[in-house]
C-alpha cells in the first residue's frame, strides 16, 4: 500500500465512457481510491502509488495509435509491481487472448458485456482478499522472527548466567 495508507485502484482504458461507468459501478461498492487513466503509460507514472489492483483494458491505442497495447502495460506492471493484481478488460471473447494475459500474470480476464461489471466486481472482491491475505501473512512472519530472536536472546542469556558465569 501506499504509504499515505490509501488504496488504489487503477482503471486503464482508452475508452472514457467506459472508465466512467465502470468507476461509479466501482465507487458505489469499495472504498478503494480509484484512478482513471486514458493510457498505460500515464498509469505507469502513477504506480508508485502502489495500487493494489488494476482493471486494464486489452486494446488501449483508440487515442493515440503509438500507444502500449495492455500485454505491453502488463509485462511492464508485473515486471515493476509484481504484488499488483491485474485483471484484464478485453471485447475480445477468444480463449488464447485470455491465456496470454493469464501467462504474464493477469489475475484474470473479463470479456466486455452485460455481466463485466459485476464479474470485475467479483474479482476486486477475491484480490482484495488475497491482498488481505498477503498482508497479515507477512505480518505473522515478521512477529515470527521477533518472537524467535527474543527467544534465542533469552536462551543465551540463560545460558551465559546459568553456565558460564557460575564457572568464572
Amino acid at each position: 500500500m501506499a504509504n499515505d495508507s490509501k488504496r488504489y485502484l487503477f482503471l486503464v482504458d482508452d475508452e472514457p465512457i467506459q472508465n466512467e461507468m465502470l468507476k461509479d459501478y466501482l465507487n458505489e461498492r469499495f472504498l478503494y481510491e480509484i484512478k482513471v487513466f486514458d493510457n498505460g503509460e500515464d498509469a505507469m507514472q502513477s504506480m508508485h502509488l502502489n495500487p493494489e489492483i488494476v482493471v486494464l483494458d486489452y486494446h488501449l491505442s483508440s487515442q493515440h495509435k503509438d500507444a502500449k497495447n495492455g500485454v505491453e502495460i502488463l509485462k511492464a506492471m508485473k515486471d515493476k509491481h509484481p504484488e499488483t493484481q491485474i485483471i484484464v478488460l478485453s471485447g475480445q471473447d477468444k480463449i488464447d487472448v485470455a491465456v496470454d494475459t493469464m501467462k504474464y500474470g493477469a489475475y484474470d480476464y473479463v470479456v466486455k458485456g452485460e455481466s463485466a461489471f459485476s464479474r470485475i466486481e467479483n474479482l476486486i472482491n477475491n484480490a482484495s482478499e488475497l491482498h488481505k491475505m498477503k498482508v497479515i501473512n507477512k505480518g505473522q512472519k515478521n512477529t515470527i522472527t521477533l518472537l524467535s530472536t527474543v527467544i534465542g536472546l533469552i536462551i543465551l542469556a540463560a545460558v551465559y548466567f546459568l553456565v558460564i558465569k557460575p564457572r568464572m
